[in-house]
């Protein structure tokens, strides 16, 4: 359709359920760049309704008299209005405002990645059942469009994994650790001034989010419906600056790393802190961003990184999955999207048979065979030595008592979850090692 026929044509109305940060950034981009959209809509796309919680909030932009409203209804009831943008977190009320928005006979664009994960079947073959879409691009890593790259751009493929840093929180506070030589509690602190972290982290730093993201991932790309409990995921909010730096001497950094890997026809699928050699992509990705890399059967490695989170960012996701919708592109898609098989091409890897290097730290006492105690008890259980890092205590050299305890690392060849938690069984016996002791895997 040329431009002025598009522009004469009627409007989509957009309605947009939750004016906060993201809402207020897809407002101002419909509102400052109509003829943009339209040219590349082939419609031009105007706001109708935004719903709001509390009509008194100073929102940080001016819409025209009547778009604001606190009602629901005023979307979902009215007839006129083509798509509805659901930026409502959290699973209740946001699935039934959702279902009712479909029912309503909009297509949605959402970001809600808890929702999705919780509630995806259900809201999927809903819309499906309705004739409508559903479109989630904002829902992982912000605006780095990566559900369109899995979906659509590397369609040809079998993904064989996935390596990403999907939580711009969590890399942030690790960043500034490393860089500013800060403990945890310091860093997330400047985080949360800086509005990179929320009041509340918990969901950011214990790996939730990172988890959930990743769980989209996993059923675009092999087809398998798995649950957040599925996910074996650990935090960055135990994680010790010592670590960072006993890494960093063994030419790692650390990062909050999310893995989804085709082993043997089964899913291997985690998130955890994870030693990541420097010279490699995701270690140069500092401070709030994302990065994703993605190995395909036909054109195997590919990298992708950029902003994964904040306002502008995440509009642009919404924003380019409302072109979509408008366009016809979604519904294309949506008909075809397979984000599970049933019966399942692939089934998720038991825990205890991933397999991969280790970093272990141990604080044991600076006595005489201690080191071969705990060696013996890793041969013992298949698990080879790869280096070892133990720092003469400054205590030793002034003839201070050897009851003393002392970091020891050890840097494992290949191995299972499965005989390392054998192994550690056997190591909690052992009166020379000291609680806690530190295990995480090494990239590659």
């Amino acid at each position: 359709m040329p431009p002025s026929a598009s522009h004469a044509s009627k409007p989509i109305l957009i309605g947009i359920i939750g004016l906060g940060t993201v809402g207020t950034g897809v407002a101002r981009v419909l509102t400052e760049h109509p003829e943009r959209l339209a040219r590349r809509a082939g419609r031009r796309l105007e706001l109708r309704r935004a719903v709001v919680r509390d009509l008194g909030k100073p929102r940080g932009i001016e819409l025209p008299p009547g778009t604001v409203t606190d009602q629901v209804s005023a979307v979902i009831d009215d007839p006129e209005i083509d798509i509805a943008v659901h930026l409502v977190g959290g699973i209740h009320p946001a699935r039934e405002i959702l279902l009712d928005l479909l029912k309503g006979g909009k297509d949605v664009v959402t970001a809600n990645k808890a929702l999705l994960c919780e509630c995806g079947e259900e809201l999927f073959t809903t819309a499906r059942d309705l004739g409508r879409t559903i479109a989630f691009e904002a829902a992982v890593a912000g605006g780095i469009p990566i559900i369109a790259t899995v979906a659509q751009s590397l369609a040809a493929n079998q993904i064989t994994s996935i390596s990403a840093i999907l939580n711009g929180t969590s890399n942030y506070i690790l960043t500034q650790m490393a860089r500013e030589n800060w403990d945890y509690a310091q860093a997330l602190h400047q985080a949360q001034q800086l509005g990179f972290a929320e009041a509340d982290p918990t969901l950011d730093v214990d790996g939730s989010d990172a988890a959930q993201k990743l769980i989209l991932l996993t059923w675009l790309a092999f087809g398998v419906r798995a649950q957040l409990a599925d996910v074996h995921r650990q935090g960055i909010d135990r994680l010790d600056l010592s670590d960072l730096r006993f890494a960093g001497e063994l030419g790692y950094t650390i990062k909050l790393l999310a893995v989804a890997r085709l082993v043997n026809q089964q899913i291997e699928l985690h998130v955890q802190p994870t030693l990541v050699r420097r010279q490699t992509p995701l270690a140069q990705i500092h401070g709030p961003f994302n990065a994703i890399g993605l190995v395909g059967d036909v054109v195997g490695e590919t990298w992708y990184s950029g902003p994964g989170a904040g306002q502008m960012p995440t509009a642009s996701a919404v924003v380019a999955d409302l072109i979509d919708t408008v366009a016809g592109r979604t519904r294309i898609n949506f008909e075809r999207l397979e984000l599970w098989r049933s019966p399942a091409p692939f089934s998720l890897q038991p825990r205890e048979k991933i397999e991969s290097r280790f970093y272990l730290r141990f604080q044991v006492l600076d006595r005489p065979h201690v080191l071969a105690d705990i060696a013996d008890i890793l041969g013992r259980n298949q698990i080879s030595i790869a280096s070892v890092i133990q720092h003469e205590p400054p205590e030793s050299l002034t003839g201070s008592s050897s009851a003393n305890t002392v970091p020891l690392i050890i840097m494992t060849h290949r191995t299972t979850e499965g005989q390392l938690r054998e192994a550690e069984r056997e190591l909690a016996r052992l009166n020379a090692i000291t609680p806690p002791h530190v295990r995480m895997p090494v990239a590659g």
